[in-house]
């Protein structure tokens, strides 16, 4: 039997093939990841993703023989199906320049900090979590820097927040509370744990620790608690700060004291009834650079020497307007170095001890962090960034006439396009007062075309925008923003006066130097008039809000842990003193009109722009009351408003998924209400988050 085949059609063929072929071609284009957005040059464009990769660099300690530099480099662990987190291992390099030298010599799921060295050099100690995970402490490791695997050296019962080696490296200065009695561990294990306000403060104190033995010494006791000790270079004394309490609110209480170590007595280094704090001894051991603080946030902190054995105290940043930072001496005694704040930047500062007076070293118009001075004086390390640039360790010789980048963690920002800068300038509408601030052009910027822009007041207020890595600022430049950073009145970089020109005022003359920038933009061409918004923080979240109140010009606003009612907010943080120095130095109920003046409440029922609010749920410094208020008042009054808490989150956020929503909400916010659709993120984000908008 013949069995026949049918026929076959060859164009059938051709057009099935050619069908299945472009199905085919369509599930692979459909699969493959979009490609990544690019700027006119041809560079990737920074995103959120990019901004979370970005390396930290901080902390950088000298070697005693300044060959090498231990520093500390944070980086987020992002791995999939699991919570990511921030770890902080140890590094080392070479100050020969040589960036390849960077060598990393912690690892594992454990961060550390407070790197230290010791006298002979051979050793590096750091702080980092001992025991098993319900009862980690932080305690003293130490590490060979010719390698081998870090030890743990003290094994305080309630952990170690700071140390110091002795001059001959046989002792280490602890500070540390008292461990717990039995009793209150007791308790505390059987939920018996009620706390009264105000009551059994736990208050560090110092401690000796002995290498060789490791047996401890408790060697302060009193109502205070202890910070920042510094052994005097013969071993004999020892250096340290006191405040009241351990409550942030007092954090500004400070004295300076010197501890004879084998006697116990304590004296002042200084008889002045202001504040002493971040004490240092000269090489020789005879005398003490200290910092002088009158209180008040927006007073002058000034540099000051006193002999070690209590003679008579100098200033010696006579004639110099701005902040002393912390003092680092010359090896030969007769300089002292310090950064501080100016205008927009960080600068390296030298006060002569003999004539007391302050000359400027640096000019380079970025954030430079001096950290030390070799012994020898040759060398100096610190951190330096500008704005395309996050920190990384500089070298330089005592004339700072050439910043030297030593490290270089971020290497891969190089294939980016990234954000130019620039500071401007304008008078403010209230009385002609001149202010300054940063302006964050977007990538591919054209004079002549006029992109959305968002105002970014600082938060503080004291406090001020620098000319440094911005990670907000890249990724809002990235999507087409123009961004301005206004330093108002009542920030720091500009002397005392200026920095204390918003007692009373806060609503009002910074409210005004803000949109007076704002029209400057627009003036200039570069803002779109038709797409204005604002965001900010803390401070900046209050701004954000008190402009919520006050005018219509913007199209949408982000308060982000803002503060719109002073009554409350007063009882709520923990902050109290700081508040009454902006406000007659009284709480409200001494003062009730004029914190209610200022709070952006009184004004609510002007409020019609759409709204995204922020904040934190374990927030201490502005608690989510503060939120919850402001939230409620929109919502019922219909004004289009998007709330959002993040769990575990305090006033500053840590976990990087939330810090990377937080980018994400804003890019989606704003792309909506200014017509500025994201670039960066992936449109699976986007869909997911734009269901939540108001």
């Amino acid at each position: 039997m013949i069995i026949r085949k049918p026929a076959v059609c060859l164009s059938a063929v051709l057009l099935a093939s050619s069908a299945l072929a472009q199905s085919q071609e369509t599930k692979e284009k459909q699969a493959a990841p979009a490609p990544a957005p690019r700027s006119k040059e041809g560079k990737k464009l920074f995103g959120t993703t990019e901004a979370l990769r970005i390396a930290r660099v901080f902390s950088p300690r000298i070697s005693p023989d300044g060959s090498r530099v231990a520093y500390l480099v944070a980086e987020n662990k992002m791995e999939k199906d699991k919570p990511w987190k921030s770890v902080t291992q140890l590094w080392l390099t070479s100050t020969s320049g040589s960036a390849g030298s960077s060598r990393q010599y912690t690892r594992g799921e454990e961060s550390v900090s407070d790197v230290q060295w010791s006298p002979g050099g051979k050793i590096v100690g750091f702080l980092m979590n001992a025991g098993d995970e319900k009862e980690k402490k932080q305690q003293v490791w130490f590490m060979y820097v010719d390698g081998g695997e870090p030890w743990q050296v003290t094994k305080h019962k309630s952990g170690v927040r700071a140390f110091e080696f002795s001059p001959d490296g046989k002792t280490l200065l602890l500070v540390a509370t008292e461990p717990e009695s039995e009793d209150k561990e007791k308790r505390a294990k059987n939920k018996d744990d009620a706390e009264v306000v105000d009551h059994d403060l736990k208050m560090a104190q110092l401690w000796t620790w002995d290498i060789a033995s490791g047996q401890e010494k408790q060697i302060t006791k009193g109502d205070f608690t202890v910070s920042d000790p510094r052994w005097s270079p013969d071993g004999t004394h020892v250096t340290f700060t006191s405040n009241p309490t351990p409550r942030l609110d007092d954090s500004s209480l400070q004295t300076a004291w010197v501890l004879d170590v084998s006697t116990g007595k304590q004296r002042k280094v200084s008889d002045t009834t202001e504040f002493t704090h971040t004490a240092r001894w000269s090489p020789d051991g005879k005398w003490i650079a200290y910092l002088v603080s009158r209180g008040a946030p927006f007073l002058q902190t000034n540099l000051f020497v006193a002999s070690a054995d209590g003679g008579r105290d100098k200033k010696l940043t006579n004639g110099f307007e701005l902040n002393a930072g912390e003092p680092a001496w010359g090896p030969d005694g007769m300089s002292i170095y310090f950064s501080g704040n100016t205008r927009e930047s960080m600068e390296i500062f030298a006060a002569d001890v003999a004539s007391g007076t302050v000359r400027q070293l640096t000019e380079k118009s970025g954030v430079i962090n001096l950290s030390g001075i070799s012994s020898n004086g040759q060398t100096a390390v610190g951190t330096s960034s500008d704005p395309e640039h996050p920190p990384e360790v500089f070298r330089s010789d005592l004339k700072f006439s050439a910043i030297q980048p030593i490290t270089n963690h971020n290497a891969w920002l190089a294939e980016y396009a990234l954000a130019s800068t620039e500071v401007v300038k304008w008078e403010s509408s209230k009385d002609g007062m001149e202010i300054d601030g940063i302006v964050t052009k977007p990538v591919d910027f054209e004079a002549s075309r006029k992109d959305p822009f968002l105002l970014n007041p600082h938060g503080g207020p004291t406090g001020a925008s620098l000319l440094t890595f911005n990670p907000t600022e890249q990724i809002l430049s990235a999507n087409g923003y123009l961004v301005l950073e206004p330093n108002f009145r009542g920030s720091t970089g500009r002397g005392e006066k200026f920095a204390g020109a918003n007692q009373n005022d806060w609503g009002d003359g910074d409210y005004k130097d803000d949109m007076s920038g704002v029209q400057a933009m627009v003036d200039k061409g570069w803002a779109d008039p038709e797409r204005l918004g604002a965001f900010g923080w803390s401070y900046g979240g209050y701004m954000t809000m008190w402009i919520d109140t006050q005018t219509n010009r913007f199209k949408a606003i982000s308060p982000g842990a803002g503060l719109p009612d002073l009554y409350s907010m007063y009882s709520q943080t923990d902050i109290h003193r700081y508040m009454t120095m902006f406000f007659d130095s009284k709480a409200p109920w001494d003062n009730f009109q004029e914190y209610w003046d200022h709070s952006p409440m009184k004004y609510i029922a002007n409020v019609k722009t759409p709204t995204m609010i922020l904040h934190g749920q374990a927030d201490t410094r502005v608690p989510i009351p503060q939120a919850e208020e402001f939230y409620r008042a929109l919502y019922e009054r219909h004004v289009p408003v998007e709330y959002i808490t993040y769990p575990r989150e305090n006033h500053g956020f840590v976990e990087p998924r939330h810090i990377q929503d937080r980018w994400q909400r804003y890019l989606i916010f704003f792309g909506k209400y200014l017509n500025n659709p994201p670039k960066t993120e992936p449109q699976d984000v986007l869909e997911r988050l734009s269901k939540d908008l108001p």
